[in-house]
């Protein structure tokens, strides 16, 4: 019989078992720390944890544990159980009631045998095989229904042999063994319920991120890789901080909340990108809105090449009656030369509508001088200058595709990114999302956006977010308006930006001392675009 010390003992044991069950997190560690609280408050010897299949119909090996045959598997074992299911109803339907656990979860009632060998109701036979494998004896036995909120069986606890202490003796499990047991199994359904319930919420709350980074796709593909390989690499300069144990960021350190913490701003980091209108973002030439306006500017040349025809035949026509071949000739030496200029200030413009290379200050006064001196004939007959005020804005932007108002329309996405995920009631151990998230355009001289902050205003997490930013900017190849950088190119900039106050110092020598950019690099750069990079250079 337990003695009064020995219960007190035990259920101090359930109540610490308690409350480290509510704190797991990781579904794997739950399951296998619930067995062994189980083998440990009832001091028995082996135990298995079934979990109920999805669709009812059988008990599935989780965890497996014999201490004096030091068995172990599932779990965190690393052995896997390759037993089959234990069904719960045969192939006619009725229950499966030979069988211990089966029974158990099919009745939701405790089952306590004190010797398997002698008991008459249940189907031992597969346990007699096992022992005469192993030369084991097993003998008292007890199978507990674990249930939910809702009553329902979600699995169940078998334990094998209680053991007396000291000595070791295998006993039948006590009134107290039970009761302590199915105290636990209470607590243990309970406390998986809620992590499958966590689990499920977290499934849910991801799959609308990525229903958001799929709308952002769906307008353009452009940035759906981008969305996808910025968390990826944000995750990568962040673990190697962890690791870090030198330096000034030797004290930052992440646990799985914060890590989970940080994928879901990852994830989040450009989801105002929504709003941002889709002509904008996917801007690859200057003249680009709903479509290329570089094909109008080409009718136009068109129309002037053939107005210059048109002319040249008419003067010809005029000249017919006096037969003057060389006052012909001229005209037709004119008119080509007419063309031959229209073609060549065509071809410029087509050139500078790519928007690959900086313009120099003549090219943008060509640009000007071509949309004035040209006069064409539009579709209402009216005189008007090739170039409209706003194309000639569009094609004389100095460097990349963008005007002032549409880069601010795109520096806008991260204003509506604040926007978006302030609103949201985030849960304690997500709080910091937004701060994360709105910060990667951030710089560490104060002068990023969009609330111009400081090195020292930003999280950590923040700065790593800002560098896998423009990292993955830089070598992206799936950009409308440029080819991805080589490695080495792209790197070279990276130290530009450390040196200049863009992004962090600190983080970008880890960056770069961890060969983070070279696994990103191999991960998912073309391998074209890896090149050697040579920091020494940098000095």
């Amino acid at each position: 019989m337990d003695s009064i010390e020995d219960l007190l003992r035990r259920l101090e044991q359930l109540n610490a078992i308690g409350a480290a069950l509510s704190k797991e997190r990781d579904i794997t560690r739950l399951l296998e720390s619930i067995l062994v609280a189980a083998k440990t408050i009832t001091h028995a010897d082996g135990g298995t944890l079934y979990r109920v299949t999805e669709d009812r119909e059988a008990l599935r090996f989780e965890i497996l544990k014999t201490d004096s045959l030091k068995i172990a598997m599932g779990g965190t074992s690393g052995n896997p159980i390759d037993f089959p299911n234990l069904p719960l109803h045969d192939d006619q339907g009725r229950p499966n009631d030979s069988l211990v656990a089966a029974y158990a979860a099919i009745h939701n009632q405790t089952v306590n045998i004190s010797d398997a060998y002698t008991e008459p109701n249940f189907d031992f036979s597969g346990t007699r095989q096992f022992d005469a494998r192993t030369g084991y004896r097993s003998q008292s036995f007890l199978a507990v229904p674990m249930k939910d909120h809702e009553g329902d069986v979600i699995g169940v606890l078998q334990l094998i042999n209680a053991q007396r202490r000291p000595g070791g003796e295998v006993v039948s499990f006590s009134s107290a063994d039970q009761s302590l047991a199915e105290s636990l199994a209470s607590q243990a359904a309970i406390a998986i319920t809620n992590r499958n319930l966590m689990l499920q919420l977290e499934a849910l709350f991801e799959s609308f991120i990525s229903l958001i980074n799929l709308a952002i796709d769906e307008k353009s593909h452009y940035t759906g890789g981008h969305c996808q390989r910025v968390p990826a690499l944000t995750m990568m300069l962040a673990e190697a901080v962890n690791a870090n144990t030198q330096g000034p960021l030797a004290a930052f350190s992440m646990d799985d909340r914060d890590r989970y913490e940080l994928k879901i701003a990852g994830l989040l980091h450009d989801c105002g990108k929504v709003t941002t209108p889709v002509h904008v973002v996917d801007k690859g030439t200057k003249l680009q809105t709903l479509f290329d306006r570089i094909d109008l500017v080409d009718t136009r040349f068109e129309v002037l090449k053939r107005d210059q025809e048109i002319a040249a035949l008419r003067a010809q026509l005029e000249l017919r009656d006096q037969k003057d071949a060389s006052a012909e000739a001229q005209l037709w030496v004119q008119c080509r030369e007419a063309i031959t200029a229209l073609e060549g200030d065509r071809d410029f413009l087509r050139v500078v509508n790519r928007g690959a290379e900086s313009m120099k200050d003549a090219d943008l006064q060509r640009v000007r001088d071509i949309g004035q001196k040209y006069i064409w004939r539009n579709v209402s007959g009216l005189q008007s200058e090739l170039l409209s005020p706003d194309e000639v804005e569009n094609l004389t932007i100095r460097a990349g595709t963008l005007t002032a108002g549409e880069r601010n329309i795109i520096n806008h996405h991260i204003v509506a990114t604040i926007k978006m995920l302030e609103q949201l009631p985030w849960p304690k151990h997500l709080k910091n999302v937004p701060e994360y998230a709105g910060g990667h355009h951030e710089r560490m001289d104060g002068k990023g956006y969009p609330k111009g902050l400081t090195r020292d205003q930003m999280s950590v997490q923040a700065r790593v977010m800002g560098i896998a930013d423009i990292f993955e900017a830089l070598t992206a190849s799936d950009r409308p308006y440029k080819q991805g950088m080589k490695l080495s190119q792209a790197m070279d900039i990276m130290y530009k930006f450390r040196m200049g106050g863009h992004i962090d110092p600190d983080l970008f020598d880890i960056f770069v001392s961890e060969g983070v950019y070279l696994r990103y690099a191999h991960q998912f750069l073309d391998p074209l675009q890896i090149d050697t990079v040579n920091p020494e250079a940098w000095a």
